[in-house]
């Protein structure tokens, strides 16, 4: 097959989804990783204990709380995984794996949301044995933050080339924006980290670190998903020497102002080398930007969204069945109808036939599925995914993979 060939089917040709039957199994087996609390609300990915393995940090807005659950290995790894509860905070949206002092135990840093309007740090025990006993964290609100804002969603980056990581945050609702806090001198300073805002935003979905301009300095690439400047957007960093300085970072729009972006992945899904975005937006539509490598213009198209569901939420690119073509792995949030699937994965089919098959990954449980993640977690060769689902609590879950 040539895969050059498929991609322009894929993407420039009119797209006739073929439905599995919903009925059928789904090929799918669900696994629990943890489901002590409710509102589950999308996972981050660390190996936090050196062992090579995939852990996962999840908040759980309406139980607030934030969990770190350790991979148990691959014999165990279809049991609810070992845990903690880190810190418990009103509203957490967002979790994130960071260690933030360098004292080679990984933080986590939590984001919230509602009334609360504050950043936390949960700092990691002092001895790699207590990682997993809750008395031995320490929870610290990050005062630059406290009341500012409605914290979405957090990502390490050393912005300013001193004190190690650095944290680009962003927020919806009033006021909302994009912006960074600058770690201190001694990160268990709380006192000493410093807000930085770059630029206004609506609701921001998704961060993403990512060197849009080949300069061989990272970007911050952004999906605002309301208000009139919604679409997918990109901070063009400036350089350590200039990130303090609002007006030297430009703001660039690839796409999407047409459409209520949600979150996005950033992967190479025609083999030219070059990244692409794909995007799940509440338009009916999943939405592809890619770069011409000459030109670096870039030019969307859009394939329809599984079982024409309205409100896409989050998509992964990934080679799920093995053939060397990339795939689309698709969530939903609630939808109006007949319930369908909410999690799915859109295969090439051939490109004669200018088609994607549309596979159930979940059953017909679940509503209001979040981020994913696409991970090896079972060690068997093929990609698994990883979700929270919080409207019907199924919680923090994996699907494996029937492919191997």
């Amino acid at each position: 097959m040539n895969f050059q060939l498929v991609i322009l089917v894929l993407c420039l040709l009119p797209v006739q989804l073929v439905t599995a039957n919903e009925k059928q199994s789904t090929g799918w087996q669900l696994h629990l990783i943890d489901g002590v609390s409710k509102g589950a609300d999308g996972a981050r990915i660390a190996d936090v204990n050196g062992d090579g393995l995939a852990d996962l940090v999840t908040p759980w807005e309406e139980g607030g709380m934030i969990r770190v659950c350790l991979h148990p290995g691959k014999q165990n790894v279809r049991k609810p995984w070992p845990a903690v509860t880190v810190g418990k905070v009103a509203s957490p949206e967002d979790a994130v794996f960071v260690d933030l002092d360098q004292d080679g135990r990984v933080d986590v840093v939590s984001s919230s949301e509602g009334a609360l309007k504050t950043m936390h740090v949960h700092w990691a025990p002092e001895e790699p044995e207590n990682y997993l006993a809750p008395e031995h964290w320490k929870t610290e609100l990050i005062p630059a933050t406290q009341g500012l804002q409605a914290w979405m969603f957090a990502l390490p980056m050393n912005l300013d080339g001193q004190h190690g990581p650095d944290l680009v945050v962003s927020s919806k609702a009033v006021d909302a924006s994009v912006g960074w806090l600058q770690a201190p001198a001694d990160a268990r300073n709380v006192d000493g980290w410093k807000y930085h805002r770059l630029t206004h935003a609506g609701w921001v979905m998704s961060l993403i670190k990512a060197d849009i301009n080949q300069d061989g300095i990272n970007d911050i690439l952004f999906t605002d998903r309301r208000g009139a400047g919604r679409g997918v957007k990109w901070l063009q960093n400036p350089g350590a020497s200039k990130v303090q300085n609002q007006d030297a970072w430009n703001v660039h729009v690839l796409g999407g102002t047409n459409h209520e972006v949600m979150f996005m992945d950033y992967a190479d899904f025609n083999a030219d080398g070059i990244k692409d975005i794909a995007v799940a937006t509440h338009q009916k539509e999943i939405l592809l930007l890619q770069q011409n490598e000459q030109s670096g213009i870039w030019r969307d198209s859009m394939i329809p969204a599984p079982y024409d569901l309205l409100k896409g939420k989050s998509v992964r690119i990934g080679d799920i069945n093995l053939d060397g073509v990339m795939d689309f792995v698709h969530s939903t949030e609630p939808n109006s109808g007949p319930r369908k699937p909410g999690v799915t994965w859109l295969k090439q089919v051939s490109n004669s036939e200018q088609s994607l098959q549309v596979m159930p990954v979940s059953d017909l449980r679940g509503t209001k599925f979040d981020l994913l993640q696409l991970v090896d977690i079972d060690e068997d060769g093929d990609l698994d995914v990883i979700t929270c689902e919080e409207r019907e609590n199924l919680g923090l879950v994996w699907y494996e993979n029937p492919t191997k």
